[in-house]
Order: C-alpha cells, then structure tokens, then sequence
C-alpha cells in the first residue's frame, strides 16, 4: 500500500521523533496514523513523501566500489513501533493520586510507601499540597533539604523535555540537591580509559568524524568486544547501524564478536564469535598484549612518538612486576577462551589493519573493575598505532553515528561532518534548562545515584568525582553529603522514578524511600510503575503524543531532520505535560512568570525554530 492510499483509511498523519534517549536527542522520525481520535499505527517517514529523491542530494560513502546510501525511509525500531502499546497501557496514571495514609498535616506514615493504595485528587488539590510541602521543606530545613531525581532515559521531548522541568522553578527559589550521575553507567571508559587517553565526555572516542568512512575505505577487520548494534541501538539511532554491519561484509571487512552470550549482531554477522566468561575480558586482552610484546608485532615508532608509561605496562604484562607472565595459557585459565584461540586472534588483529567498536556496553561498563578492559583496550588501540586508516575505536550507539552532539547538553557542536549540509539541534530553554542544569551546572549539594540510600540511611557519606561530562581531574576531589552548610535531604521530587528498577540494592532504596527522614515524596510519570508506588502524590503525565513541541532526528544518522511535532492524541484523562505539571505548581508558587519567561509553548516553539539553523533555510510559516 502507498502512503497516500494509507493516509486515506486515517483522518490524520503525523511526524514525531521516536527516540527514547531523552536528551535533547531525538532519533527515528516516523508517522503516527491517527483514525477516529486515536493512535492507529507508529510506522516509518519515508522522506520521499512529498519530495522526490534527487531532491534531496544526500550523502554517501564509497568504498571498494560500492555506494553506501541513506534510505529513503527511516529505521524505526520495534521499540518505537509498538508504542502505541505504552499511550494506551492500562498502567497509565490518569488522574493526581494521593497516597491514602499519608496526611501533609498529621500522620504521613512513611513506613508504607509501597503498600499503601491511592486515592483521585484534582490538580487544583495536589498541587496546593505540592506548593504548601515546598514552603513547608524550604522554611523548617533549607532548599538543598529538596532532592530532584531528573536524569535518565525515556522519551525525546524539547519544550516539554521528560526530565528536569523542575530543576529551574527550584532554581528560583534558592537551589535544591540534585541526584547526580558519578558515572554509573560506562564507568570502565570513565575511570578507566579516560586516564590513558582523555576523551570527553565519558571517556570513549570523539570526535569520531568520518570515521566510518575511514573503516569502509581502510579497515580489514571490527572487533565487536560485549557489543550488539542489531539490538542495543534501539532506543537511540534506530538501526543504520545494523545496515552498516551489513555493509562492511559485503566490502569484506572481517567482524569478530567477543561475548559471553551469542547475542543477535553475532549471530547474524560474525565471522568469528569467541565466547568468554563474564568480566574476565581484561585477562583476553593482557594477553592479546603480551603476544604482540614477545612477537614484536606493535608499532614501535608510535609508541616512541605518540605515547608514555610503555615501559611500565610492558614489564607488567611480560610479569617483570609481578612475576606472573600474561601469556594466552595464563589468560585461558581466567577467561575460558582457548590460548590458541587467543595467539590467533592477537596475531589477525596485528596482521589486519583493525578498529573495536561499540555499543556502550558489554564488558566496559556496569560491572566490577569494568576499568580494566576500558584501559586496556586503549592500549591496545595505541598498540597498533591508533588513527591510522582503518585504526580507530568505533562508536554505534547514544551520541550519534556521525558525532553529533548537542548545545543543550552543554557541548559545542564539532563543524566537521561527513554529512553535507546544516546540522540542526533547536535549543529550546524551557523544559531542558532542566537538562542543562542537570549536565553543566552543579547546585551547591549532590549526590551520587548509586549512593542515593545510603546518604538517607548512614549520613554522612563520601565519594570521590562530581558528575558527569567533567574532566578526569574532578576524579581526585573528595565530596560529601551533607555538604557544608547545606541540610539533609527531607523531600524527593522525581521525574525518573526508576531507581529501583535499574540501579543495585533495590531493598535498600525501598528501605530509605520509607525513612521517617523523608517526610515528601513527589513523582511525575505516566505510568503507575516502580518509585512511583512509593510516592505520596504522583502527578499524571501524557506521552509526546498528547502534546505540540518542536522535534528532531539527529541520532538515526540518516538525516538531520527538524519536525514541527504536532499533538496526535488529547491527552488521556487528566494528564498533563512534564513542564505543564511544573508550571501548574509554579503557578501556585506565585512563580510562573518567571518560570516560563512570559512565553506560552507556541512561543518557545517558535523560539526553538529561530535559534534552530533551520530559520536561515526556510520561513516560519513554511516550516509550519
């Protein structure tokens, strides 16, 4: 069926960004077919809709003698394309709730969080709570006393960003603590690699401009080490990474896969696949390490030239420090791969000019001493004369196929691209000056993620680094909770109520929601889900769908698109937007004006679009 003839059986279509990264990053434009009100269908833009292809005059890269070409519809992945399933789930909060045996002015029985069932308020009730709580918190204790959960992944929005909304209104009114990402999420190339090498912001290649061009051109072999681009780049850049996986088989460039499990990227496209115990990656590569050493097989002028500290890893991996020799009968013992597996994968690697790359996971993140194979993998890199053609570390997944980045995030967008043309990242200070507050401002108070329950429930605590995106000499500094001169945390306000569900020791953040210490817990979601259950008032949030916004693709790596992204669906119930719940209760505050800078959402819409790029490309009225 064309897409006209399917826009005939629907009363309206569509184009939203469906990518779930949340950070100002949107990805996978695709077409939502609306009939009788509702949702129908999510299915992929084919941007030929109303252009024809040669309008377009897109990229490409050849290589070998062959073209690799955008196509001309997106990859919506099937994380997006069934959910329609999560707008009309039969968990989605509809109405303000309000914990049944909790009182703001008696007894608040924290001890049942997670038990307790709820009962319907109205917004004009909640939110009067919600407004007397903060007074309430703000005069017995101090702002920092305010904990706002605001960082995690979940559905791309601008105006109405999913996270951080309620960061600014806070601002405002004199601070608030803020729970922190001290990397906990790609803390091998943070703590690790980040020590050998630099890279912002987590520690792992960038820029990484044209680099796929370079492996198309170059490389001969692409070790895939834990990685799966058939699956892992989902929520992000859909799937042009999986064609591309495609595509350098078809050019003859060898992929290896190194995992525990025969994910599906290795059953589909690997030459070779070496399975190996789980975290005992670093034996593998040490090994790897010492072939190269006693074969004298690495790039020697390089290491002159373009490195320090060789001598010292050398005489730990030959056991001159240790007395223990990494040899590959040595890593066999650890890691369950083969030693002539091992000679011969360190002897190809050597043989053939090689990149590693990724998909932020496997061994290098969210495990015990995920440092190791992070740093060690840099060496290796080093080993053979990392930046040489076809000699890079590889990035598939979260900040974009071709080094896109984003202002909103605090970066500075890298001019050079192998994609013609503007690269477009609307900025849109409403909703995510929560985002920017998150990322690039620290408030005077933080806490860590993971320690999150242990700061309620054993103050004081003390870590070493800030947050994320800083430069590894933040690493060395000592910090505290309470931090000087600020109170313990007393009220948790959160639009990311997934602590339990995706961090370690979920007792134990199910014990501290429950602490007497915490006497206000707010959540904002649209779905009665996890941290939610241990809320006392949880507000109803819509999905993107319910709400106008101004949109873009620039993960999927097809094209940078903008999107006007038009409200598909009313919103269902009572549910209201991230940043319209937060301005429901800066209004109560005496605050919105100040909040929203005397700007409706059409007009920060249209504020988005002027300082987008795309204003010296087209006029308002036609980009409407």
């Amino acid at each position: 069926m064309t897409n006209q003839q399917k826009l005939k059986t629907t009363d309206q279509s569509y184009v939203k960004s469906t990518g779930l990264c949340s950070f100002a990053s949107g990805a996978n434009a695709g077409i939502i077919d609306v009939k009788n009100g509702k949702m129908l269908r999510i299915r992929p833009l084919h941007y030929d809709w109303k252009y024809k292809p040669e309008a377009f005059n897109a990229w490409e890269i050849e290589a070998r003698g062959q073209v690799f070409r955008p196509t001309m519809k997106s990859l919506v992945p099937p994380f997006s394309l069934a959910y329609k399933k999560r707008v009309y789930s039969p968990n989605r909060i509809l109405y303000p709730l309000k914990r049944v045996d909790w009182n703001p002015d008696g007894e608040r029985n924290t001890e049942n969080r997670g038990k307790s069932k709820y009962v319907r308020i109205s917004w004009d009730e909640a939110t009067d709570i919600i407004a007397r709580e903060i007074k309430r918190i703000h005069k017995k204790y101090s702002p920092d006393a305010i904990l706002c959960q605001i960082d995690g992944h979940g559905e791309t929005k601008i105006v109405h960003s999913t996270h951080g909304c309620c960061t600014p209104l806070l601002k405002l009114m004199g601070g608030f603590t803020m729970q922190a990402r001290n990397p906990d999420s790609w803390e091998g190339w943070y703590w690790g690699a980040k020590h050998c090498w630099g890279m912002e912001p987590v520690g792992q290649m960038r820029p990484q401009t044209n680099i796929f061009y370079d492996v198309a051109r170059n490389a001969e072999m692409l070790i895939f080490q834990g990685g799966d681009p058939e699956t892992t780049t989902w929520g992000w850049g859909g799937q042009l990474a999986s064609r591309l996986c495609y595509w350098f088989t078809e050019l003859g460039i060898k992929q290896i896969y190194i995992s525990p499990d025969l994910n599906y990227a290795a059953a589909v496209h690997a030459d070779k696949w070496i399975p190996i115990l789980p975290n005992t990656d670093a034996a593998l590569q040490l090994a790897i390490a010492y072939i190269w050493i006693t074969d004298g097989t690495y790039d020697k002028g390089y290491i002159v030239t373009h490195t320090v500290g060789f001598d010292k890893f050398k005489d730990y991996v030959l056991g001159k420090e240790d007395g223990i020799a990494k040899t590959p009968v040595w890593a066999a013992q650890k890691c369950s791969v083969p030693s002539r597996i091992i000679k011969a994968l360190a002897r190809e690697w050597a043989a053939k000019r090689t990149s590693t790359a990724h998909c932020n996971g496997g061994p290098f993140i969210r495990g015990p001493y995920s440092t190791e194979p992070g740093r060690l993998e840099v060496c290796l890199l080093a080993m053979q004369g990392l930046g040489k053609p076809g000699v890079s570390q590889v990035k598939m997944a979260e900040w974009g196929l071709w080094n896109a980045v984003c202002r909103a995030c605090g970066y500075e967008n890298d001019p050079s691209t192998p994609l013609p043309g503007p690269v477009v990242f609307p900025f849109v200070p409403a909703g995510y000056r929560g985002e920017e507050i998150s990322f690039t401002v620290q408030p005077k108070q933080i806490i860590p993620k993971n320690r999150i329950h242990d700061a309620i429930l054993n103050p004081p605590i003390s870590w070493y680094s800030t947050t994320l995106f800083k430069p590894v000499e933040e690493q060395f500094k000592k910090f505290t909770y309470p931090a000087k001169g600020c109170s313990e945390i007393h009220m948790i306000w959160t639009d990311s109520p997934c602590l339990m569900t995706c961090w370690n020791d979920s007792n134990k953040i199910a014990e501290a929601y429950r602490h007497s210490s915490i006497e206000f817990i707010l959540a904002q979601h649209p779905w009665l889900e996890n941290d939610c259950l241990f809320a006392d008032i949880i507000l109803p949030i819509n999905t993107k769908y319910e709400e106008d916004d101004i949109g873009h693709d620039m993960y999927s790596g097809q094209f940078f698109t903008m999107i006007d992204e038009k409200k598909c669906i009313e919103p269902l119930g009572e549910s209201k937007s991230d940043y319209e719940a937060v301005c429901a209760i800066a209004e109560k505050l005496g605050l919105l004006d100040k909040y929203t800078e005397g700007k409706s959402v059409d007009e920060w819409i249209k504020f988005g679009f002027s300082n987008s790029g795309v204003q010296d490309m087209v006029t308002w009225q036609d980009f409407k």
